[in-house]
């Protein structure tokens, strides 16, 4: 497959307008420079559309569009738990914890780190965080972006990336998180235009005169299977996506830690103007969220379809050999023009994260480590310029590092849930207590953490032999909880796990700190000061998204 003229045309427009578009808003009034404010915090002038949309924009990348699409085709509705499920933590994310963040006037989520539990937490969460930005964000969106053009394009994976590399960087370098945040706008649009493109051409290639409602049809009367969004035991995908306990279990210490503490997600929310505008972003973007099933996993679903019935082409087993190929077979079948306009979503999309990601990795290298340790008290335009420099470090590390560290792995979605799931539980565990439980001290902080890295990787090394003396020391504990007659850790889900893993680093990090000497008078989070009162669009807003999640759920449990 290859892409025509007109659909050239229509790419090239949109590099274009964005590039454009990019310098036009980073431009400065004569005589000033850009500070750090202006460049990592966009100026603390965002409104609302533009965070709710560069959320989404930031959210929705390669393994949303290319990893939920190939789980659309192997396990069905199922997948959208992740974006479903997101909507209600945005919501208590916006009422709860944001009013925390801006009235401390906080940068980044190592800063917060630091005025709870001290400059040492501090310095290993910003170490951490660029680590996993680094190596298993930005690589695993370079690699799946590159994936999908060269399914589009034939291009090899490395020039893929390359390309994508350096047009994230060429829009983004210069403004900062003013530049991505408010180009995100035409990424948005651009991608739910491109999606919904391609979920109502395939879905219509399934109705056929029927058309695309028809085939919506079709596809819930005979791949009824594929329309649940809670498994059965016994269904092959149970490990990833475990029946109830992906309402009840880790699945939402992933959704905190990536909504409520990750830089490079509530980064937007932090360059607000104002708590209420950051509020209404957030409850934007969860009703945004409630459309991205519909333009990724649908037409994974219908996919299979057209594979099973010998259609269009698709092979069922080899689209089954390699799901994160189903996005790229169904742009084959696109017509001219279309095809262009999906191809620009999907870029889109990557480069949105691309340039999300280095900003924050660049927010927090910049702000919690080189202004601290390396030069202190520098002009505001020297700490823009370091930004710049590691934004683009970051990206070529990324670069080299993606296909040694991917090049072997089946499912790109999953793959980045489990690498996250390793540190998930300590991140939720550490702001939840730093928030709520004044006696949490640096002590209990330390303890959670290491205990969150230490406990996933015995549970890691366990799935990989017979259990042996983990499953006689955990049985008795988790039997009775899961229902099980024999505690089988080669088997649990990693869902399960890290909800677990999430509540003993609860417990560790109470009991440490009960054991060792309370905090410093000024350490923990004051909240008298601070308002929890929301305004009443954010109030509908909530309750909107929280009758449309009941209702999916009541509709296709």
């Amino acid at each position: 497959m290859s892409l025509d003229t007109i659909d050239l045309v229509i790419v090239g427009l949109y590099a274009v307008a964005l590039f454009a578009i990019a310098i036009f808003v980073s431009r400065e009034p004569a005589g000033e420079t850009k500070d750090t404010e202006d460049y990592f915090l966009a100026g603390k002038a965002l409104p609302w559309w533009a965070i709710g949309a560069s959320l989404i924009a930031a959210n929705i990348s390669a393994e949303q569009i290319i990893g939920q699409s190939g789980q659309g085709f192997v396990v069905g509705l199922a997948i959208a738990a992740y974006e479903w499920q997101a909507a209600l933590v945005l919501i208590i994310v916006a009422a709860f914890f944001l009013p925390i963040f801006l009235k401390r006037g906080i940068y980044t989520m190592p800063q917060f780190l630091e005025t709870r539990f001290g400059p040492s937490v501090k310095t290993i969460m910003a170490v951490f965080w660029i680590f996993l930005f680094t190596a298993v964000n930005l690589t695993t969106v370079l690699y799946g972006g590159a994936l999908a053009i060269q399914a589009v394009t034939g291009l090899g994976v490395f020039t893929g990336m390359a390309m994508l590399a350096g047009f994230a960087l060429l829009y983004s370098l210069y403004g900062g998180l003013k530049a991505v945040a408010l180009t995100d706008i035409i990424q948005v649009v651009i991608l739910i235009l491109g999606g919904f493109a391609i979920t109502i051409l395939v879905l219509s290639m399934v109705g056929g005169d029927r058309g695309a409602m028809g085939g919506l049809n079709t596809l819930m009367g005979e791949l009824p299977g594929h329309f649940e969004m809670i498994l059965d035991r016994d269904h092959p995908s149970y490990g990833n996506l475990p029946g109830i306990w992906t309402l009840l279990g880790g699945l939402w210490v992933l959704h905190f830690s990536y909504w409520g503490f990750n830089q490079y997600i509530i980064q937007r929310a932090l360059g607000a103007e104002n708590l209420a505008e950051a509020q209404k972003g957030l409850a934007f973007a969860a009703l945004l969220k409630f459309l991205i099933p519909l333009i990724v996993v649908i037409p994974g679903i219908a996919a299979l379809w057209l594979a099973q019935n010998g259609l269009q082409g698709l092979s069922e087993e080899a689209l089954s050999a390699k799901p994160d190929s189903t996005y790229g077979a169904l742009m084959a079948l696109m017509p001219v023009g279309i095809r262009g306009l999906i191809f620009a979503a999907l870029v889109a999309a990557i480069v949105s994260s691309l340039a999300s990601m280095i900003n924050s990795i660049s927010t927090i290298f910049t702000m919690d480590i080189y202004r601290d340790y390396v030069a202190k008290d520098r002009a505001e335009g020297h700490y823009v310029l370091i930004g710049r420099v590691t934004a683009a470090t970051a990206m070529l590390i990324a670069l080299f590092l993606a296909i040694p560290l991917l090049g072997g792995g089946t499912s790109i979605f999953q793959t980045i849930q489990e690498y996250t799931g390793f540190v998930a539980p300590g991140i939720v565990a550490v702001f939840l207590l730093g928030f709520f439980w004044k006696r949490t001290n640096t002590a209990g902080a330390f303890a959670l953490l290491i205990s969150s890295v230490v406990l996933s990787l015995l549970f890691f090394t366990a799935s990989g032999s017979d259990g042996g003396g983990v499953a006689a020391v955990l049985g008795p504990i988790f039997n009775p909880i899961l229902g099980l007659a024999d505690f089988d850790v080669t088997n649990m889900p990693f869902v399960v796990r890290i909800w677990f893993i999430f509540l003993i680093c609860v417990i560790i990090g109470v009991v440490v700190s009960l054991l060792t000497p309370p905090p410093e008078e000024h350490q923990p989070v004051q909240l008298g000061d601070i308002s929890f009162a929301t305004t009443t669009t954010f109030k509908v807003s909530a309750g909107a998204a929280i009758a449309i999640l009941i209702g999916l759920y009541a509709a296709f449990w």
